[in-house]
């Protein structure tokens, strides 16, 4: 395996600088997002804790809702663009690997004078084609990590929302004397 790692060319080392990255993002979000299925229930309550304790106007109280809401889902969706990257740039990575490849193995026909038989080409395509499929074996996974976290942030942003409106819908009632 190393052995392919090595022929695969110089390119090899960033894709595989992208793999260890996005396993880090990919297990820091696994983590995180698994911990936070808990966090939206904290999260009201955190909220009626506030508004207890301060008086608020609704337009006040909306406002801060917003600004906090806003920003427990950047923490949701903190390191996704990341991983979106990586999944953009290790295939990039890979092809030009592949080019560059090809390059020496068309160099090497120029040396030999044209009189190259089909192992010789054949040879330094293959190593060529190894940085494509390195990179495109880093970014099909992440990609597919990257949608599934999406899917997780969005899920959770409409519980949010939702939880906060009916909140917010309560507090409406109590005030009217519903």
């Amino acid at each position: 395996m190393f052995e392919f790692f090595l022929k695969g060319g110089i390119l090899m080392w960033p894709i595989l600088l992208c793999s260890v990255i996005a396993i880090t993002i990919i297990l820091e979000r696994f983590y995180y997002l698994r911990k936070s299925e808990t966090d939206i229930s904290n999260f009201l309550l955190g909220l009626k804790n506030f508004v207890n304790e301060k008086k608020l106007t609704q337009a006040e109280l909306e406002k801060r809702i917003a600004l906090m809401g806003s920003q427990q889902v950047r923490e949701w969706e903190k390191n996704l663009r990341g991983l979106a990257t990586i999944a953009n740039v290790a295939p990039l990575l890979g092809l030009l690997g592949t080019v560059f490849g090809m390059i020496r193995a068309f160099m090497k026909i120029q040396q030999l004078g044209g009189q190259v038989d089909a192992s010789v080409l054949s040879g330094g395509i293959w190593e060529a084609l190894l940085t494509t499929a390195a990179g495109l074996t880093v970014a099909i996974p992440v990609l597919i990590a990257y949608h599934y976290f999406e899917g997780k942030v969005d899920n959770y942003s409409s519980q949010l929302k939702n939880s906060v409106g009916e909140y917010l819908e309560s507090l409406s009632g109590e005030e009217s004397g519903i």
